[in-house]
């Protein structure tokens, strides 16, 4: 059986490192830069740069500036974004009953909200 060529480029644009997590915060509204940067431990100022340029380039994320002083830049999920929401749910739960953590204290609150 040959893998799908459509399934294929999915996984590859939602399974790459801190993908998952950048589209997650922006399902819950967190918006501006240094906000998602907090918002996910371990993520570089780089990392995170580069994967949102990636998102906007694959039609997940938009980019607005707000020509205020000073500029402000926010950013949202497209409606192709926000099409992904019962796969981020379906991978949650799926993490919630398989996933160990290397560290079990580090789970601060439940993954599904």
């Amino acid at each position: 059986m040959a893998f799908c060529p459509r399934f294929h480029k999915a996984i590859e644009q939602i399974g790459s490192r801190w993908t998952g997590v950048i589209i997650r915060a922006l399902a819950n509204d967190v918006r501006r830069f240094g906000d998602l940067k907090h918002s996910i431990p371990g993520l570089s100022d780089r990392m995170l740069a580069d994967r949102l340029k990636e998102l906007q380039v694959d039609g997940i994320v938009e980019r607005t500036v707000i020509p205020e002083t000073p500029v402000r830049v926010e950013y949202r999920l497209t409606d192709k974004g926000c099409s992904l929401a019962d796969v981020m749910a379906a991978i949650t739960i799926w993490a919630e009953t398989w996933v160990e953590l290397d560290e079990p204290d580090a789970e601060v609150e439940l993954c599904i909200e």
